[in-house]
């Protein structure tokens, strides 16, 4: 009868040899044991009379003692069995099942003695007792040995090592599957792959299995990771495959890219967490190199806000279009100082000569942004420094007035007084009517580069590119999720149905250098950003790939998911468009906005009254002139500004400053 592990999984299909004797029973082995006695016994009675004879097949003597043969291995097999030879582990047969061989084959050779000996004279040769002696030790004990050795290195080779299953039987999967089955680590137990072609076939041994079977496979296998072999498969189609893995709570890595792999960069078998991209199923629109290099080749560029994350992978896009020299303007010494060595270490590698200005300094510093600007001739601005995080600035509300609407300003007002040839703003999704300071004040910024672009003698194209979150970025959830899943939850979700748009930073940065090459003055670029995504969808996946359980009523122990309730100034949905009117441009994933602008005497006056409040350093006055600036402006919470003075406290005193 077959046994238990054997037979659920012949309902899946063939296992390999290993597996198979790994899945014996016990009862099985014992009958294997059994039968390799029958065999093994006679077989060194058989020895010991060819060296009695000196021949190959003693003829004489077998015909003579055919009976003993029979005889011996019953006895043989009743002896062993009695000192529980059969009952003794192989794997971890030790000294005293080397003492329980040498008493069986002696009481075994003592029976030969006896008969030899016997006043009959049934003819039998003493030397044959001793010769089978020496025989069967080897023979029955070295077996044994060998087994066992076996056992070992199976145990060794295919069992100690983590089942994994891998996601693509193609020839990234096959040279993986080869590197893991040499290495010590993992062993793949199957493939799984959408050709129908493939289902059923066995590939190096493996077989291969339709994605629908995944679940019965991980459980069979008790596989608690998935490798993803589909380095050449496109965005979507790795979607679909980490969709059917969804709600498994298997660990999914990843092989890198084939591009990195045929470049040399990257191993076959350097495992990699999955990319959140991934979860997006987005292909990016491959870009336009006339577009890109329109704003950059040869060209003087520089990056305000330089160190932070849209910043910093606009430089990457730059300095591989080989622009004559990249100016990273940036406040943060230290984000500074770690872009700086990234840019030359990739000019390094692609041995070009560009030169590389690491500037530090501030947005409001008018006298510095003039001399940088006109010292080194800037053909292109690419303004990225604001304060970004929602909470942050609703609290801070002078500093993110000053930082975001007056930084933008300065910056816009030197880069004209300079003859830059294009200045391009880079803008939020959350200037659509907004809830929060942060979009008023980004919505403030767009409506002074609108503004100066009706100033007929400013030879500067201003244009603003708006977009929605970016993965990966300093602000995303997703680095934050990731870290509370490492810490073991709870995951932080504001409120069950808030939704937001999100984009790659590398396809976020090259939107915005193509976007900004197709300006014509004032224009406010919206950036296609697909299919708005649930933050509590995104959280769920994130967990399952990361091989965890989500802690609800189905399961506990896994990683929570704790509401939070909405931040201060935070919407449930975000928009793109604040009118609705949108036209197409070259590129297909870039639309050109028709936005309404302030008079340039009303924006005047706003800017005047605003900065007074800034200076005096007064947060509800600055708050209400931007909700009578920006058209939509409605905030949703309470004033809230570590300078306001409390109902109870007038004023801080100064020691509270420390």
């Amino acid at each position: 009868m077959q046994s238990e592990p054997l037979k659920q999984l012949s309902e899946l299909g063939e296992l390999p040899v290993h597996r198979k004797i790994i899945l014996l029973s016990r009862s099985h082995k014992r009958m294997l044991m059994i039968l390799s006695d029958l065999l093994i016994i006679p077989l060194a009675l058989w020895t010991a009379f060819a060296l009695q004879a000196n021949q190959v097949w003693p003829k004489a003597l077998l015909q003579d003692f055919g009976w003993l043969f029979f005889l011996t291995t019953l006895l043989g097999i009743y002896i062993f069995g009695r000192l529980g030879l059969y009952r003794a582990i192989v794997r971890f047969m030790g000294l005293q099942a080397i003492i329980a061989v040498v008493k069986g084959v002696g009481l075994l050779t003592l029976c030969l003695l006896v008969l030899a000996l016997l006043p009959a004279n049934t003819g039998l040769p003493v030397s044959v007792a001793f010769t089978f002696a020496m025989a069967a030790l080897i023979y029955v004990g070295g077996t044994r040995l060998l087994v066992r050795s076996y056992y070992h290195w199976l145990l060794k080779r295919h069992v100690d090592k983590e089942p994994v299953i891998i996601y693509g039987a193609g020839g990234a999967g096959v040279q993986l599957a080869i590197a893991l089955s040499n290495g010590g680590e993992y062993q793949p137990v199957s493939f799984l792959d959408d050709d129908p072609a493939l289902w059923g076939s066995s590939v190096i041994g493996i077989k291969v299995y339709p994605p629908r079977e995944i679940a019965s496979l991980v459980s069979h296998f008790g596989v608690t990771r998935i490798l993803m072999a589909l380095p050449s498969a496109s965005r979507a189609q790795r979607k679909q495959a980490l969709d059917q893995l969804n709600g498994l709570s298997v660990h999914v890595l990843t092989i890198p890219s084939m591009p990195e792999i045929v470049s040399g960069g990257a191993r076959v078998d350097q495992l990699r967490e999955v990319d959140v991209d991934d979860l997006l199923g987005r292909d990016p629109v491959p870009a336009s190199d006339s577009l890109l290099d329109r704003s950059l080749k040869n060209k003087v560029v520089m990056v305000t806000g330089a160190g932070g994350s849209i910043g910093s992978e606009l430089c990457r896009q730059i300095i591989m279009r080989q622009p004559t020299a990249i100016i990273m303007y940036e406040l943060n010494e230290y984000a500074l100082y770690k872009i700086d060595q990234e840019l030359r270490a990739i000019q390094l590698k692609l041995s070009v000569d560009i030169e590389l200005i690491p500037c530090m300094g501030s947005v409001l510093n008018t006298t510095r942004l003039e001399g940088v600007l006109q010292r080194y001739q800037v053909d292109t601005l690419y303004h990225a420094a604001a304060y970004k995080h929602v909470p942050m600035v609703e609290q801070n509300i002078i500093e993110g007035i000053q930082n975001n609407v007056f930084g933008t300003r300065s910056v816009a007002e030197a880069a004209a007084a300079a003859g830059v040839e294009r200045f391009i703003l880079i803008s939020t999704d959350k200037a659509v009517r907004p809830t929060n300071l942060m979009g008023a004040t980004k919505r403030m910024a767009e409506l002074i580069l609108q503004d100066l672009t009706t100033h007929k003698q400013i030879k500067t194209v201003f244009s603003i590119v708006r977009f929605g979150n970016v993965l990966g970025s300093s602000g995303s959830v997703v680095p934050l999720f990731r870290q509370q899943i490492a810490n073991g939850g709870p995951i932080t979700v504001t409120h069950p149905e808030i939704t937001r748009y999100f984009m790659t930073i590398t396809e976020a940065a090259q939107l915005v250098i193509q976007a900004g090459s197709m300006a014509q003055g004032g224009d406010v670029f919206v950036l296609d950003m697909g299919e708005p995504v649930k933050i509590i969808d995104l959280a769920r996946k994130m967990v399952y790939l990361a091989g965890l359980q989500v802690s609800d009523d189905q399961h506990d122990g896994g990683i929570e998911i704790a509401y939070t309730g909405l931040r201060p100034g935070e919407k449930l949905f975000e928009e793109l468009l604040i009118s609705g009117e949108i036209v197409g441009t070259e590129h297909p994933r870039i639309m050109r906005a028709s936005e309404d602008a302030l008079s340039h005497s009303a924006l005047y006056e706003h800017l005047q009254a605003l900065q007074q409040a800034v200076d005096k350093q007064l947060p509800e006055e600055a708050r209400a002139l931007l909700i009578q600036a920006v058209p939509g402006y409605t905030p949703n919470t309470p004033v809230v500004d570590w300078l306001k003075p409390t109902v109870s406290e007038p004023a801080l005193s100064g020691d509270r400053l420390h």
